[in-house]
Formats: structure tokens, C-alpha cells, sequence
């Protein structure tokens, strides 16, 4: 009896202790409760290998929605309740939209390490409306002729008359989207602004698109684009860069990007936080990170694709632990480099059309496509 009334004890407290442990359960899951931050963004933005260490800091769980192109992130903002999203990762060319329809917070510059940043980068126009702050750069890259280097050398691309030559016919690729084609086409057409054009120039725009295309084999969307420039469908995809070639560079593919003399344009990427945000702090704490050393290396390398840094510091961690890959995206020292084509006014800023609608280019693209 005794055995057994002891045994029955030592059950007794053991349930006991478990019960009481259940009972303890919703105040320890209450305690370890993370909170949320949602993202509207391009894909790769909110990935393990972008917000991992921001998640594990500041036990927050990162949930984005993902669109593909500003018009469509525009659509989603327009039919969300106001506060549906803390941050909105956007190109720099929709900013101005984005705080023209009061989507996103203004930013206080001083809460940003501006201060490490390239000069350039304190102060980039589109990011900024009647002297205020509302996006913060976090990442950028040049596009130009992407090409196999099989096919076409670094000589060869130095013009965008490549285009043109006839060993290319049905062997160059369009990332199906009309801004950056139509932009670098621009350039060769000799604007120095390649997005304000007069109606002149806009037709010879036109014009110089489709005596192309009988050259184009087809138009891809982003696995496209690696697909066929790796495989060798096509040898040359103009308007693009090293977002693409980085990738391909990984897996083993013989590719490059090079900015013809005919100039490139500079595509901007950047952090906002959403308008009417109920986590703005914690958003401006996210945006802190990734404007620090540590996001800044982490977004120059990101799974998604590569692209160059404004931050200083993170210039001098990609030398001394990436110098290949900081090679190829022209984070070096020395003549050359990434800022030294956009000091010796090479590269244009992308932008959205000045004095046709936005609509205009969108209905000609889906033209020439269709030709």
C-alpha cells in the first residue's frame, strides 16, 4: 500500500506539475509572441537571406505581398485599407506617385546614416518631394547589354549599333518590360534625358523599337530571361544588367554586362513605410537595419540578385569579402568604378515617361510586341 500510495504521489505531482505547466502555456506563448511587419514588395526582399537577422534581433516575423511591376504595386495600395502594409519596397521612379496618392509617411533623414552614404545617395531626387524625405535608397544597378560572352565580346557591346548586326538576328531577348528597353533605345537614339521626349522624338523612338524587332527572338519574364540567355536562345538582351548576369555568373553561365558609350540607366530601389502604419516605429527600425553595414552587405549579395550599395562601409566589406562579385557590380577602388560612371554622367536615372503618358509607352510595347 504504501508502495502504491507513493507511486500514486509521485504521479499525483508529476500531473500536477504538467497541469500547472499547461496552465502557465498561454502566458509563456504570450511572452515569446513575435510581432508582424507586413511588406509589399518586389520578390526576394523579405527572404531568410534578407531579414533573417532583423527577425532574430528584434523577434519580429516579416510576412510580405509580393507584386511584379509598379503598376501593379499601385493597384495593390489603392485597394488595401490604409495600414494594410508597415513598409513598401518600390523603385524610385513610382516614389513621387506613391506620396502623390498618400501611400507612404514622410521620413525624418536623420534617423538614416545618410552620413555613410555616397554623396550622391544623401540627397537622390526621386526619394525626395518639396524638400522631404520619403524613401530611403537601399540598393541600385546599371543597365546596358547583358550578353553572352560566347557570342558577343565587351568590344562588341560597346555600341548599342550591336543590335543591329545581322550575325544577331533572332538571337536578342527582351525582358518584357518597356521602361528599361525602351530607355537604353532612348540613349541610342542620343537623348540625353531618355525619358522626356518631345512627340519628334518620341515617333523616332518608335521608329528605331520596331527596325529591331524582325532581330528579337522573344520576351521573357524574369526565369525566362535567365533561362534563355544561359542556354544560348539568345545571345544579348539590351536593358538589362547585372541583376541578371549575377545570377547567371553563380551557376557557372559565361555572361557579362556592359554599359555601351551610349550611356546606361541606373535602376534605384528603397524602403517607405506605409502610410497609416500601427507598427511605424518598428518599420523605421527595419529601415535603419537595412541602411546599416550589416543590411547593406546582405542586400548588395541577395539570393533574388546582386546590386550595387550606396553605403560606404558596405563598399569596403565587399572588397575584402566578396572582391569578385564586388568586381562585376563596380564596387572597387579605383578608375572605373560604380560612382565614377555616374560622376562622368554615363548612367541615367530611370524614370517614368515626362511628356507621355505612362500609358503611351505601355500601349506601344504591347504593340511592338505584337508586330
Amino acid at each position: 500500500m504504501v508502495q502504491k500510495f507513493s507511486c500514486s504521489r509521485r504521479l499525483f505531482i508529476k500531473s500536477g506539475a504538467a497541469a500547472t505547466g499547461a496552465l502557465a502555456m498561454p502566458n509563456i506563448l504570450r511572452a515569446q509572441t513575435i510581432a508582424e511587419l507586413t511588406m509589399l514588395a518586389w520578390y526576394g526582399q523579405a527572404e531568410p537571406d534578407a531579414v533573417a537577422e532583423f527577425e532574430e534581433l528584434n523577434r519580429v516575423k516579416i510576412t510580405p505581398k509580393y507584386y511584379v511591376g509598379g503598376e501593379q504595386m499601385l493597384a495593390l495600395l489603392s485597394q488595401s485599407p490604409r495600414g494594410t502594409y508597415d513598409l513598401v519596397h518600390a523603385d524610385a521612379e513610382y516614389v513621387h506617385q506613391l506620396v502623390a496618392a498618400d501611400f507612404v509617411e514622410q521620413l525624418d533623414p536623420s534617423d538614416y546614416p545618410l552620413d555613410d552614404f555616397f554623396h550622391e545617395f544623401h540627397k537622390f531626387p526621386g526619394h525626395w518631394v518639396d524638400d522631404k524625405l520619403y524613401a530611403m535608397i537601399s540598393r541600385f544597378g546599371f543597365l546596358g547589354i547583358s550578353h553572352n560572352l560566347d557570342a558577343v565580346s565587351r568590344k562588341e557591346a560597346s555600341s548599342y549599333k550591336l543590335l543591329w548586326d545581322t550575325k544577331l538576328k533572332d538571337k536578342i531577348g527582351h525582358f518584357d518590360w518597356h521602361l528599361p528597353n525602351l530607355g537604353v533605345l532612348s540613349q541610342y537614339n542620343g537623348n540625353e534625358a531618355p525619358f522626356n521626349l518631345s512627340e519628334a522624338g518620341w515617333s523616332k523612338l518608335k521608329e528605331t523599337t520596331l527596325e529591331l524587332k524582325p532581330h528579337v527572338r522573344g520576351f521573357y519574364d524574369y526565369g525566362g530571361v535567365l533561362s534563355s540567355l544561359k542556354s544560348g536562345e539568345v545571345s544579348v538582351m539590351p536593358g538589362i544588367g547585372e541583376w541578371i548576369t549575377g545570377v547567371l555568373r553563380r551557376d557557372g553561365a559565361n555572361v557579362t554586362t556592359t554599359i555601351p558609350e551610349e550611356g546606361g540607366l541606373q535602376f534605384t530601389e528603397s524602403f517607405s513605410i506605409g502610410k497609416g502604419s500601427r507598427k511605424a516605429e518598428l518599420a523605421r527600425k527595419f529601415i535603419q537595419y537595412m541602411a546599416g553595414p550589416e543590411g547593406q552587405f546582405r542586400l548588395a549579395n541577395l539570393n533574388v540578385f546582386p546590386a550595387v550599395i550606396p553605403s560606404k562601409r558596405g563598399w569596403k566589406r565587399m572588397i575584402e569579402e566578396r572582391p569578385e562579385d564586388a568586381r562585376h557590380l563596380g564596387m572597387f577602388e579605383g578608375s572605373g568604378n560604380a560612382m565614377d560612371l555616374i560622376r562622368a554622367g554615363r548612367i541615367k536615372i530611370r524614370k517614368l515617361p515626362v511628356q507621355q503618358d505612362l500609358a503611351d509607352w505601355n500601349d506601344f510595347w504591347s504593340e511592338y510586341k505584337s508586330t
